[in-house]
């Protein structure tokens, strides 16, 4: 039986704007939510939709939203009023949200308005802004409770659609209370659109209380992207072990491309940062202490290829095992949010540098790499107490797959992780450099590195220039404050001598090492597209199989030289 030919964009009735806005940013196609979701948000159906992170869940609603405010302009009706409303889980989201409509009404932009309410901070600032009455409302729930309670914002005459994006984190961020204060000031009847990559019992509260006869779209997908898609490792170390072999794989370029690198805390974030510093590894932090409009510049950043190399942590997902309340011991932004719904552009890896806590925080870290159609490799480092928990999340991932139409077999189960196959004793002679380097990184150099990057962003706060303008004094003062505790840095860490290179690796070392300059020499008109670069890096990827053939052969020479 032939499988139903997939529904193109141009055959969902859209708006020639909308299709142009689509053409510019280069899809193809829809994915497989965008395909089921779209036509049902335009009949005006209520939508519960689970779909995996990566998989276009953002566009599935926006567009809907985009067509029936230019199909209402386009008639009779064109009082300004706001129409929509879309309630995420962070600031962060907010911000990727507004982006994303802003991206697809770039042909409309004077008839589609939209607010995004994690730009300012105080309600004071955002209620002129709420004045002009915006089509489209993007904030975080606590925000907009608290706009809908002054006044600042008004819909129960003129909303139409309502968004829950990310719906499973809204209660676990903390936004039971404001979610059901806002369903007064919603009119009786408003089509809601739910989103989530989980069907939990935040979900089924949620649908109770807004939804009325919804349809719930459960793809027939797995939770992660397909093997032949994203590829998934494990390495069994202990804790200085772990410090050894990331500052191997990056110093030996055996991770080509850009990283996600997750922490459990941010104090960890510190550590590692501090940790590569030393060795001329460049990279940046995600951190919820910082504002919002810095962390969403950290990723912007990122996104640009300023920094091939992002630390995070997603803490806010830690809970009690066994469930239970969220638990932090750092005071952080509670609408703070890094391991959901990101944007993250063009990640080739995820390495979990400590083991994620629970199956959805693996998922959620792992969905930031192999996003719609690119190739992605996760390596998780675990340690002898996570093995267990190294077991359930296999568990979990198999029995996701036989559920989804896999074949349920032993050895289908066991090669979820495929194994990382490297011996330790072929980087013995970086064990010394970590340990000295890791020595170097107290307790003190990673408090005074927090603190030094949060007054940093004091004297950076467009907010606070006109205090110091009047207050010279107290600039000078954070600016001339005692001086930092400061990691000492070696500069001849940042080298690594060619005797420490294992001597399989050492052609690959090379090669890359030629490449430019002798592309310098060909010249521009004879280098490579970029298209070819990235295939060529790939292709040549040692952490594409995490196994170096030299190794064994090198061993088998020497069972037969035996």
């Amino acid at each position: 039986m032939e499988e139903d030919a997939q529904t193109q964009f141009g055959e969902m009735g859209l708006d020639e704007r909308i299709l142009k806005a689509i053409a510019e940013l280069g899809w193809k196609e829809p994915t497989l939510i965008q395909e089921r979701a779209i036509p049902l948000a335009l009949d005006g159906k209520d939508i519960v939709a689970r779909a995996r992170t990566g998989s276009g869940k953002t566009a599935a609603f926006l567009i809907p939203i985009i067509q029936k405010i230019l199909a209402r302009k386009a008639g009779i009706d064109q009082t300004a009023c706001t129409r929509a409303l879309v309630l995420v889980p962070s600031k962060e989201l907010s911000k990727q949200a507004h982006k994303n409509l802003v991206d697809l009404t770039v042909a409309c932009t004077a008839e589609v308005r939209c607010i995004d309410l994690a730009n300012q901070a105080d309600l004071a600032a955002q209620r002129p802004l709420l004045k002009e009455n915006p089509d489209v409302v993007i904030g975080t729930p606590g925000k907009i409770f608290a706009h809908l309670q002054a006044k600042n914002l008004v819909v129960k005459d003129t909303l139409e659609m309502l968004v829950l994006d990310e719906a499973d984190l809204l209660y676990s961020f903390g936004y039971e209370r404001d979610v059901q204060n806002i369903k007064q000031y919603l009119p009786e009847a408003c089509q809601v659109l739910l989103t989530s990559a989980t069907i939990s019992e935040e979900i089924l509260k949620l649908k109770k209380l807004f939804l009325h006869n919804p349809v719930t779209l459960k793809l027939e997908e797995s939770q992660l992207p397909e093997s032949d898609q994203l590829t998934q490792y494990h390495i069994k170390c202990d804790e200085t072990e772990k410090f050894v072999l990331i500052y191997a794989m990056l110093k030996l370029q055996l991770i080509q491309g850009k990283c996600i690198l997750f922490v459990n805390s941010v104090e960890r974030c510190y550590k590692v940062k501090l940790y590569l510093e030393q060795f001329g590894i460049r990279s940046c932090i995600s951190n919820a202490e910082l504002p919002v409009n810095s962390r969403c510049h950290i990723v912007q950043q990122f996104n640009d290829n300023v920094y091939d190399i992002l630390i995070a942590s997603d803490e806010q997902q830690l809970k009690a095992r066994g469930g239970g309340k969220l638990k932090s011991k750092k005071k952080g932004d509670r609408e703070y949010g890094i391991s959901r719904g990101i944007d993250f552009q063009n990640v080739s890896n995820v390495i979990n540098f400590d083991f994620p806590q629970g199956v959805d925080s693996y998922i959620h870290r792992v969905g930031r790499t192999a996003r719609g159609l690119n190739q992605g490799t996760a390596l998780s480092f675990v340690l002898p107490n996570e093995l267990r928990l190294l077991d359930e999340i296999e568990k979990a991932l198999s029995s996701a797959l036989n559920d989804g139409g896999g074949v349920s077999t032993e050895t289908e189960k066991s090669s979820i992780f495929k194994p990382y196959q490297f011996r330790m004793d072929q980087i013995e002679g970086f064990r010394y450099r970590a340990q000295d380097a890791l020595r170097a990184v107290t307790k003190v150099a990673i408090r005074e590195a927090r603190i030094k990057e949060i007054r940093q962003e004091i004297l950076n706060s467009q907010k606070l220039k006109t205090y110091f303008t009047d207050n010279p004094r107290d600039m000078q003062i954070l600016r001339h404050d005692k001086t930092l505790h400061t990691v000492r840095v070696q500069s001849h860490l940042k080298h690594v001598p060619d005797y420490l290179i294992p001597p399989v690796l050492r052609p690959v070392i090379k090669s890359r090492s030629d490449v430019p300059n002798a592309q310098q020499q060909k010249g521009k008109k004879n280098q490579p597209t970029k298209g070819e670069l990235k295939n060529r890096k790939r292709k040549a990827d040692p952490l594409k199989s995490f196994e170096f053939d030299g190794l064994a052969e090198m061993a088998r020479k020497k069972r037969k030289s035996k």
